[in-house]
Parts: C-alpha cells; sequence; structure tokens
C-alpha cells in the first residue's frame, strides 16, 4: 500500500489544501501524520492562510483514510472537533522484519531514541528539515514540513511504498530524495 507521510500543517488552510491535492495526485491508499496539525505553536510565525476551522473540515472529510500522532501542539481539545484519534504518542508499523517507530519528535528523535533494534526506522517531523540518516544502527527519517520549512528546505511530504521512502516537494510533486530500506 501507498501511504502519504505529512507533518506540521499548523493550521494552514493553504498547505492542508495542497497536502490533499498530492494525496488524490499519488492515487495513495492512506495518510499518516506526524503530528502539529491545528495550531502553529508559541515558536513559529502564522503559516499562510491560517484557518485551523477550515483545516478541521478538511481532516474531517478525509477521517477514514488518515492516520496520526500527537504533536507537541495537540491538545485534548482537538481530539473534540476531529474525527480522527490525533493522541497517540506513536505508531507501530512493520517493514519485513523491522519496524517503523512513527512519532512526532518531540519526545523520541536521534537524541532521545525510543527502544528499536538494529534495522528499524525512526520516523518523525517536529523539526521542519527533512532528513535521512543513520542512527548508529537505525535509519532516521523526516519528510519535513508541509506549512513551514525550516533551513532552507521545501514544502515537502514523503510517499511509503513498499521498502522505498520518496521525499517529494509539495508544491511539485517532484522527488528530491529516496531511500529503499534493506533487510
Amino acid at each position: 500500500m501507498k501511504i502519504l507521510i505529512g507533518s506540521d500543517i499548523h493550521g494552514s488552510a493553504y498547505y492542508c489544501k495542497k497536502l490533499f491535492e498530492a494525496y488524490e495526485r499519488e492515487k495513495a491508499g492512506r495518510m499518516l501524520l506526524l503530528g502539529d496539525l491545528l495550531y502553529h505553536g508559541p515558536r513559529n510565525d502564522l503559516p499562510r492562510e491560517y484557518a485551523p476551522k477550515q483545516v478541521i473540515e478538511m481532516l474531517n472529510a478525509h477521517s477514514s483514510e488518515l492516520l496520526c500522532v500527537r504533536g507537541n501542539c495537540e491538545a485534548e481539545v482537538d481530539q473534540m472537533v476531529l474525527d480522527v484519534p490525533v493522541l497517540a504518542e506513536y505508531a507501530v508499523f512493520s517493514i519485513g522484519n523491522h519496524i517503523v517507530f512513527a512519532t512526532h519528535g518531540h519526545v523520541f528523535h536521534p537524541g532521545s531514541l525510543p527502544p528499536l533494534k538494529p534495522g528499524d526506522i525512526l520516523l518523525n517531523g517536529h523539526t521542519h528539515v527533512p532528513a535521512c540518516e543513520k542512527i548508529g544502527e537505525v535509519m532516521y527519517l523526516n519528510p519535513g514540513s508541509l506549512s513551514i520549512p525550516k533551513e532552507g528546505s521545501a514544502h515537502s511530504y514523503m510517499i511509503w511504498e513498499g521498502t522505498e521512502f520518496c521525499w517529494r516537494d509539495l508544491e511539485t510533486g517532484e522527488t528530491y530524495r529516496t531511500y529503499t530500506h534493506k533487510e
């Protein structure tokens, strides 16, 4: 199954709409969102077309297709307005004989790894910077940010299909990085 992975919408109706356009263009079967869906947080400027209520409507319209983990900007009140569970700290997926540990990144990150075995993948957002690097015996993947990219990176998302992960520019859909997981 093809999964689109995004992080850090931060209440931007503009980039949330672009996200769902990419989801349709990619013909993905599910979307995994790595937190910070509705609010921009005190350290970020307001993203383009900041409109959390519009983002709520878009997410709820696709709730059966979404898998979400909690970001540091999520609160219990968010669950009251969203039809998809958003308060899980992490989700675990299998990839061959390994796992993908998906989380936002404010608790578990390259400097604070969860208990993982060699060959497993830590997948998180939070930093707003795309990443693909080996941390000891674990791979660390980050799709970057949909609405507030940092360090000169593009507004981006990832596609996960089989053992391949592709980072794509949200505006153009062009692939700018790939990683194939080896057993």
